[in-house]
Parts: structure tokens; sequence; C-alpha cells
């Protein structure tokens, strides 16, 4: 199948044709990245889950596929088209979520928290590395006492010396911290009230760090627990435009689609999973894609691909500017993904449990985009305090 094919790329859901978006180069680039995580990633991540290893190699290979900086994909400003970069997030959930975080974590996260709050100098002095995977890193924000409300929680301390600062904290769930040369950690000044962020090489002197185990999903990502004790750190890596976590959300505020787009990708990959199955599974003389309840579902399934890729296409489009609306999108991104991941489970029957079917990695997975973009619940206090003007946070 060749990038001309207009086989080549094929998205049920996509009732408004919002691929037609797309430019030929941009189809011929995803073209070109679905083809290679079929034929090299997919085949790996069956024993890759069991095992709870990552699968770090991958990506290099990733990243010679240009996915980010090639000329025919980018505009004068050095940027790829959002709606491009959603279509690539896409691709990668749709084969697992784990891949999306592995790339996704460092081309998405990393980068623009560096681009959009660190100087010029700095930016230029990084981004190139960065996109390479020359100079690798993780976002660390979370910590064991604060998930939900850690704007106002952050307990990792920066304290000013002479030569630069020194840190001390705990931080938890910090994904793809093990593979990564760097730390961007996320810190409190001591005496003052600003929050701060620094670019640590993970192999500084007081820095250590262990893998959580005995996850029950995103096996393939290692979540690390991360500890700083007196971590000396240079003035020249703290990123100069961030002082306040209204300066951490200003440079998330590009990526708010990404949970959108993961779901959208997430549905798809179970989609396939559950039609391929449902095609071959002979019950009572005849494919189960045969009978009305196995399609009551899947067509469900594809009308919930259909409202998830929407949403994440017009928030690309037309970017969220409050701190409101992400929430909605959160809750209706995890709602229609736990929905779909259960109906393709429910399909696939017994089956379904094992790996080699697929549809139990996405089922596991979706657990994780649950409970790390916020829980339906935490979603649904910030959306109701908006409609109601009464905060029931707390009594």
């Amino acid at each position: 199948m060749t990038a001309g094919d207009p086989r080549a790329l094929e998205y049920p859901g996509d009732l408004l044709r919002f691929a037609d978006d797309l430019t030929a180069a941009e189809r011929a680039k995803l073209t070109l990245l679905r083809a290679h995580l079929d034929r090299h990633v997919a085949p790996i991540l069956v024993d890759a889950w069991e095992s709870a290893q990552t699968p770090a190699h991958i990506r290099a290979p990733l990243a010679e596929l240009r996915l980010v900086d090639d000329p025919s994909v980018i505009d004068g400003s050095g940027r790829c088209r959002a709606i491009y970069e959603g279509f690539r997030t896409l691709e990668l959930a749709r084969t697992d979520l784990a891949v999306s975080i592995l790339y996704g974590g460092q081309v998405g996260m990393f980068r623009t928290v560096v681009r959009e709050g660190g100087s010029p100098e700095q930016v230029a002095a990084w981004d190139d590395d960065i996109v390479a995977f020359r100079m690798t890193g993780c976002f660390a924000l979370t910590e064991p006492d604060h998930g939900s409300d850690i704007a106002r929680g952050i307990a990792t301390a920066a304290r000013r010396t002479e030569s630069g600062w020194v840190l001390n904290g705990h931080k938890r769930w910090i994904g793809n911290a093990t593979i990564s040369d760097n730390l961007l950690v996320v810190a409190r000044e001591e005496g003052a009230d600003r929050v701060l962020a620094f670019v640590v090489p993970s192999a500084s002197a007081g820095i250590s760090m262990t893998v959580i185990e005995h996850k029950a999903a995103l096996r393939a990502v290692h979540n690390a627990d991360i500890r700083l004790v007196d971590v000396e750190v240079a003035e020249e890596r703290r990123l100069a435009r961030i002082e306040s976590f209204d300066d951490i959300n200003r440079a998330f505020r590009t990526l708010r689609p990404d949970i959108v787009w993961n779901s959208a990708g997430m549905q798809l990959g179970a989609y396939e999973a559950a039609i391929e199955y449902a095609s071959v599974r002979q019950q009572f003389g005849r494919p189960i894609a045969g009978f009305q309840l196995v399609q009551d579902k899947l067509v469900r399934m594809v009308a919930n691909i259909a409202q998830t890729l929407a949403l994440a296409v017009r928030t690309t489009t037309h970017p969220v500017a409050d701190d409101v609306s992400p929430s909605m999108l959160k809750l209706i991104a995890a709602d229609r993904l736990r929905e779909s991941v259960a109906l393709a489970r429910e399909i696939v029957g017994g089956n379904g449990l094992l790996l080699p079917h697929r549809v139990i990695r996405f089922f596991a997975d979706a657990e994780a985009v649950y409970t790390f973009e916020g829980t339906r619940e935490m979603n649904t206090l910030i959306v109701g305090r908006a409609l109601t003007g009464l905060s029931a946070f707390t009594r």
C-alpha cells in the first residue's frame, strides 16, 4: 500500500471527513507512520506489555521518520499544522497508548514546555536535539500527596544559592523518567510565591528514582518515583519564562486536545481489533459480525469515534482558552473511550482477555487515561462549579 493509495489512511467514524483537510504531504507522512507502526512496533507490544518492559528502542526509528521537522509538513514558523499533529497522535494511540506516550511525551509534552517556557536562547540550543531524541526529557510535576490539587500543592522546593538553585522534593508517576536524560522538574521557590521549572540532568547527584511496579495499565511505560535531595541546578537550566502555575498552563494550552486525540486513536485501535475478530470468528455457522448484537456494538463504537474525533478537530482548529472547557473535554473523551473499549472486549468475548487480540491492552489502558487526565468526578466538580457558581470541592 503506497502513500498515494486512498486506502492507506482509513478512519472509521470520520463522518465529517476531517482527514480530507490534511495536505498530500501530511497524508504521505501519516501513511508512512502507520506502515512503520504496523510493521515494526505492533509486533513487539504483546511481549512488552506482558513483561512490563518499556520499548525505548522504538523512539530513534520514529525520530528518523522526521514526523515533526520534515520541511514538507512544517510551515514558515517552523511548526507543524495542528490538525496534522492531532492525526499523528491518533496514529500512535491507534497502535498503543504506550507508544503515544513514549514518543509524544518527548516531542509533545517535554518539547512544548521547553519551547513555551524557555528563553529564545534555550530553545535555540535545545530544540533540534529534542526533536532528534539526542536530548531526552520528561515532565516531572505530579507528587505523591497531590494529584488534581497540584496547582496549589507543589511541595518540591527550590532554594536560591549564589551559584544557582538547590532542589528538594518527591515526584511520583513520572512517565518516561527512567529512559530520559533530563527531568523537567516543577518546584516552588522557597520564600516566594513563584512556581519555577528546571531542566535537570537525571544523573545529577541527589536524584534517585525507582520504577513503579505491579501496574495493571500502561505496562509498557515506566512510571517513576523520584526523590530529589539537595540537587544542585545551574541558573541557565531554569526555564526563563515560567514563574507561576499560570505559565505552566500557558505552555500546555496547545496540548489540551491531546487527550481527545489519544482517546480517538485508542477507540480506533480497539474497533479495528474487534471488527477484525468478528469478521473471522464463527458461531452457529457464520461470522459473528453478521449478528445484530455484534453489529450494534460496532456501530456504537464508530459513533463514539465520530463524536470524539469531532471534538478533537474542533479544539485543535479553535483552541480552548479558558480553564473549564478542558475538564469537559477530558470527561467526554474518557467516557467515550471507556465505553468503546468495553464494547470491543464484549465482542471478542473470552478471547478478549488474551493479549494477542489487542483489545485488553486498550481496555486496561483506558483506565490510565481516566485517572491521569483527572477522574470523571474531579472534572465534574470543575465544570459544576463553573455552571452553578458554587464549589463542591470542600465543605
